[in-house]
């Protein structure tokens, strides 16, 4: 069985910074894609960034210049570090990881979510 724990999130002010950790547990055989998510109320989730297999990133346009995707893949592990954040960064965050477990089939798997609130 596989299982995702993400942590990081909290409290910061305008202007801080935070960094988010998901580690991936089990019976791996391949990770491909690794990415996060973020659902602020009432609005959809939406992703901010997404980190391939081959190294390949994509941010969404927010946060461009401000927010960082990186894996460690011996850990099996992606993290997200958010610089210069702002109040519309408020959101939980979802670290999302494509793939493969020992004797089964492809799929996504999502962590459990972490607050991250941007407030002075």
């Amino acid at each position: 069985q596989v299982q995702l724990v993400e942590s990081g999130g909290g409290l910061v002010q305008p202007g801080g910074s935070l960094r988010l950790s998901c580690a991936a547990s089990g019976r791996i055989l391949v990770i491909y894609t690794m990415g996060w998510y973020r659902q602020a109320p009432g609005k959809q989730r939406e992703q901010v960034a997404r980190l391939t297999s081959g190294g390949s990133t994509n941010y969404v346009a927010s946060v461009k210049g401000r927010f960082t995707i990186s894996r460690d893949n011996a850990k099996n592990t992606v993290y997200l570090q958010m610089d210069n954040l702002k109040p519309e960064d408020t959101a939980v965050y979802y670290c999302n990881i494509d793939l493969t477990p020992i004797g089964g089939v492809r799929r996504d798997y999502w962590g459990q979510g972490t607050q991250v609130t941007v407030s002075s």
